[in-house]
């Protein structure tokens, strides 16, 4: 059964909210303090239409930390449904949560606004899939077993944290040293050929450069 279409109004409304949470991901993910203004600007819609879907920042951000975390879980339980090898289904979800880049949200936005109990829930509900693959992991004996779930979600911030070049150059640098990462954490440990080019200096030097 398909859905019927939406009207134009309603359709316009759909394409607005997108472009809000882009550009509210964006904005208050380089600058959490930034005022709502700057994201509808960076959205192209009128200040107003912002705030007839959000009424406030604070809406916004929980709003957008809703979304992240709900994206948590579908890869979490998409990893946790996975019957094969036990090793590749763990590594498919930190490649998954790499992918979601959720921690950049934790980085960024933890403690600038007050949580709604809905995000309590679904805090308690990642929590709670985090640990089962974390268990299952460690008793097919192919993950640390000093290994914590804390310990993951900080290595996961850690990656996140690498900010260089455009988007594509980001997650290539990301996914390197999740590889990396992972060949530590994995019993026996591995050492496969890592992905995309270390960063160069040149790379490194331009974060010191407005604008780069």
């Amino acid at each position: 059964m398909t859905s019927a279409p939406m009207s134009g109004r309603k359709a316009q409304a759909a394409r607005n909210d997108e472009l809000i949470l882009q550009a509210a991901r964006a904005v208050f993910t380089a600058d959490p303090g930034a005022p709502i203004a700057a994201v509808a600007e960076k959205a192209g819609v009128g200040i107003s239409a912002l705030y007839r879907r959000y009424p406030s920042k604070e809406a916004l951000l929980q709003k957008l930390c809703g979304d992240g975390l709900k994206l948590y879980i579908e890869v979490t339980e998409r990893a946790l449904a996975e019957e094969g090898d036990p090793w590749e289904a763990f590594a498919g979800y930190l490649r998954g949560i790499v992918d979601a880049d959720t921690n950049s949200l934790t980085i960024k936005l933890a403690g600038t606004f007050q949580p709604t109990e809905e995000l309590g829930r679904d805090a308690m509900r990642a929590g709670a899939l985090a640990t089962e693959i974390h268990r299952r992991t460690v008793e097919a004996g192919v993950l640390r077993p000093d290994l914590t779930t804390a310990d993951i979600a900080l290595l996961l911030e850690q990656i996140a944290s690498i900010r260089v070049g455009d988007e594509r150059r980001i997650s290539e640098l990301r996914h390197r040293y999740l590889t990396l990462m992972m060949d530590a954490l994995r019993l026996p440990p591995a050492r496969r050929e890592l992905p995309g080019p270390a960063a160069t200096d040149e790379e490194l030097s331009s974060r010191w450069w407005a604008g780069s």
